[in-house]
């Protein structure tokens, strides 16, 4: 079992779930993926993984509700959420915020730039080997 840090993924577009988790894995991160948000919820729930990038709008829950549930729940209640979307206008954006989410990444987007999000809102850089890992921001 590694100790590389967890990200849940999820996103009914299957070229960008692939994409966000060919990125990531090259990153070093362990990606688990769903394509909708009620599997994304039921994996969060029994991987407890240590960061999210949700899309926001998904089939069985969308993003936002699937980040009100996992903010409801002891094991992912302080766990770092991003949401992708192309949804950026201010009242989306205060939605998010309100639903609980850390950050919006928006589409398209930049992989630099998602790596970057998912970086500082994991407090680390995964490579690094020091085997050590820092705790994601506090909420």
């Amino acid at each position: 079992m590694s100790d590389a840090p967890v990200v849940l993924v999820a996103d009914d577009d299957p070229d960008i779930l692939a994409l966000v988790r060919f990125r990531l894995e090259r990153e070093g991160y362990e990606v688990l993926a769903a394509a909708d948000g009620q599997s994304a919820l039921d994996l969060a729930l029994e991987r407890t993984p240590d960061l999210a990038v949700l899309d926001v709008m998904m089939p069985r829950l969308d993003g936002y509700e699937l980040t009100r549930r996992l903010r409801g729940h002891e094991p992912t209640r302080s766990m770092p959420i991003i949401l992708l979307t192309a949804r950026v206008r201010e009242p989306d954006v205060e939605f998010g915020t309100a639903a609980g989410a850390d950050a919006y990444v928006t589409k398209p987007f930049s992989p630099q730039a998602l790596r970057e999000r998912v970086r500082a809102a994991l407090g680390h850089t995964p490579t690094a080997g020091s085997g050590s890992r820092s705790p994601g921001p506090s909420r």
